[in-house]
């Protein structure tokens, strides 16, 4: 590792069970479920006022579950707090939605309607921020490799900032506007990598060198990009985009990726006498998984930020830049619970020393609808959803239906001795990148998303049939 590289500490992933018993034998954690998550005296969870026995049964299991006014409530939370934070060292904010998280239309409209805009990762992103009736200009569109139908959409749409990552593709969008020929320059940021490493698995850890994102700041790329888009009058540079990771806990990585773009920001005034406008900080704020995470408070990361943006600025005698930040896990993830019916229950007993029985739970998804712990072992707790649990606890594995020995939803969790099948069960904190992983892995149909608010469920994102599949085949 070179000197310029920042490592980033982040809480390790558990190697114990979860959910240790209370009175009950379930218990809820605040910050792992939505704030509209109770569980009543029958031990039924209840999310906004409906019993999940009632979801179960009028929708079926595997649901992903959505509690829309907490999805709410954390995407006005993001937006209040750095939008004090900042003005109090006199700039503004844009707060993101990072759609790759789970998007849906109704879900753009609302981070939309919260005072949100929305950043998308693809044309088929776009194009359902679009659908949802956000203005082009509200929108931002990242990629590492548009293609010309995603930027030629981009700016037929008229969005308010495309994130180039290469040198060529910044030549290719400057070609495209030329050969438009309407005289409007397309609104440019570049994305850099900034060496602080931060996140909870190397493949979502997004600013180290050695990965296919961003232009390098220590290597001379970053400057040379800024230096190009400058040379080309069909774009506008608004300024430098960073994203250091993903599932952070600590905000030490972004007050450091920080300093390094406004020394970015101040050297390339220097130079070229264009100061940009804005500095986009990225996302990545991290979410509880587990009854011992701790997910990072979106008061004190503005509050850190803002202080460092503002201290920094005032070293290197630059205005405060315009801010921008990305978060998408730390809005939608909490909000969301998936449901499970339970089937096969077995012992295994695993040799030691020492040998100890473990339970394994299968339940009708796995990693279709939850990739994550397979792709990156994350760790996930759960929680007997339908009823009390009386018996004892025991340590148990839950584990899908799918044909793969790596088809683990939830490592390590007590649960009670008694769980049977057609219990249902509930895993927290899916919302982020669950729907939006998900796979028809064995020809397994995805599940749906369902809203609930005001004891009302609807269905967002419907369940995919046999048929649907079917219709993709053409024999």
């Amino acid at each position: 590792m070179s000197a310029r590289d920042v490592v980033v500490p982040v809480s390790a992933p558990a190697g114990v069970a979860t959910g240790s018993p209370t009175e009950d034998g379930s218990p809820l954690d605040g910050d792992l479920w939505s704030a509209g998550v109770t569980r009543g005296a029958d031990g039924a969870l209840r999310v906004a006022g409906v019993d999940v026995r009632e979801i179960a049964a009028t929708f079926g299991t595997p649901a992903y579950v959505l509690d829309e006014a907490d999805f709410r409530a954390r995407a006005r939370a993001y937006r209040d707090a750095f939008t004090r934070a900042f003005a109090a060292i006199g700039t503004e904010v844009d707060v993101y939605y990072a759609g790759k998280a789970f998007l849906s239309v109704a879900v753009a409209r609302w981070a939309h309607e919260e005072g949100l805009r929305v950043d998308t990762a693809t044309g088929g992103e776009l194009a359902v921020a679009l659908r949802a009736g956000v203005p082009g200009a509200d929108i931002g569109l990242h990629g590492n490799n548009k293609s010309d139908t995603e930027l030629t959409r981009a700016l037929d749409a008229g969005v308010g900032r495309i994130i180039v990552d290469s040198l060529t593709e910044i030549e290719r969008l400057a070609d495209a506007v030329r050969a438009r020929g309407d005289g409007r320059p397309a609104p440019v940021m570049v994305r850099v990598t900034t060496g602080v490493h931060a996140g909870g698995h190397e493949y979502i850890a997004t600013a180290h060198e050695d990965q296919k994102f961003g232009l390098s700041i220590a290597g001379g790329q970053a400057a040379a990009a800024l230096l190009a888009v400058l040379a080309r009058p069909e774009l506008e540079l608004r300024g430098i985009h960073s994203h250091i990771g993903s599932q952070i806990l600590d905000p030490t990585g972004f007050t450091e990726a920080a300093r390094k773009l406004l020394r970015l920001r101040a050297e390339l005034a220097t130079e070229s006498g264009y100061l940009m406008a804005e500095v986009d900080l990225g996302g990545g704020f991290g979410i509880a998984y587990l009854p011992d995470d701790v997910p990072i408070d979106p008061v004190r990361v503005a509050g850190e930020l803002a202080r460092v943006v503002g201290d920094v600025c005032g070293v290197l005698g630059t205005p405060v830049p315009r801010i921008s930040i990305e978060p998408g896990r730390a809005i939608v993830g909490p909000t969301t619970f998936t449901v499970y019916e339970i089937g096969t229950v077995k012992e295994v007993t695993v040799d030691g020393p020492p040998a100890f029985t473990r339970t394994y739970v299968s339940v009708d998804g796995g990693m279709s609808d939850n990739l994550r712990p397979a792709l990156y072992d994350a760790r996930y707790t759960a929680a007997l959803a339908s009823r009390t649990g009386s018996a004892e606890q025991v340590q148990c594995r839950v584990v899908g239906k799918h044909c793969e020995s790596g088809d683990i939803v939830v490592h390590d969790v007590f649960l009670p001795a008694d769980v049977a099948r057609g219990d249902l069960l509930a895993v927290p904190a899916t919302g982020a990148y669950g729907r939006s992983m998900a796979s028809n892995y064995n020809h397994v149909p995805r599940p749906p998303v369902l809203a609930v608010t005001n004891g009302t469920v609807r269905t967002l994102i419907r369940r995919e049939t046999e048929a649907d599949l079917h219709a993709l085949d053409q024999g």
